[in-house]
C-alpha cells in the first residue's frame, strides 16, 4: 500500500510577469536598450554618442546606463518625428507598409 505524504503538492513556479508597454527597470544597460529597440549595438552607441538618446556613465569602469524615462521619451519622439515625416510626404507610401 502506498504511503501517504504530508507535503503539500508542488505548484509550478509562475512565470515572471511580462512588462507592460511602459514598464521598464529604472535604469537600463545599453544591451537592454538594444533589446527594447530591436537594434544592434553600433546603432545604440551611435544614438548615445549623438545625444539623441540620453545616457550616462557610472562607476570606475564607465558602465553606460539609460534611464527608462529617457528611453521612453526617445521612443515617443521617434513616433512623433515619423508621423510628421509621413504627413509631409517625406516617407513614400511603400515604406509605411506593415512588416510581414
Amino acid at each position: 500500500m502506498p504511503r501517504k505524504t504530508t507535503e503539500p503538492p508542488t505548484e509550478p513556479t509562475p512565470e515572471p510577469p511580462v512588462p507592460s508597454d511602459r514598464e521598464l527597470p529604472r535604469m537600463l544597460s545599453l544591451e537592454q536598450v538594444q533589446e527594447v529597440l530591436n537594434m544592434k549595438a553600433p546603432q545604440v552607441y551611435s544614438l548615445v554618442r549623438s545625444g539623441e538618446l540620453k545616457a550616462a556613465q557610472f562607476g570606475g569602469r564607465g558602465i553606460w546606463r539609460v534611464r527608462a524615462d529617457d528611453l521612453l521619451a526617445y521612443i515617443d519622439a521617434a513616433y512623433a518625428k515619423t508621423a510628421e515625416r509621413i504627413a509631409s510626404g517625406q516617407i513614400p507610401e511603400g515604406e509605411t507598409a506593415p512588416e510581414t
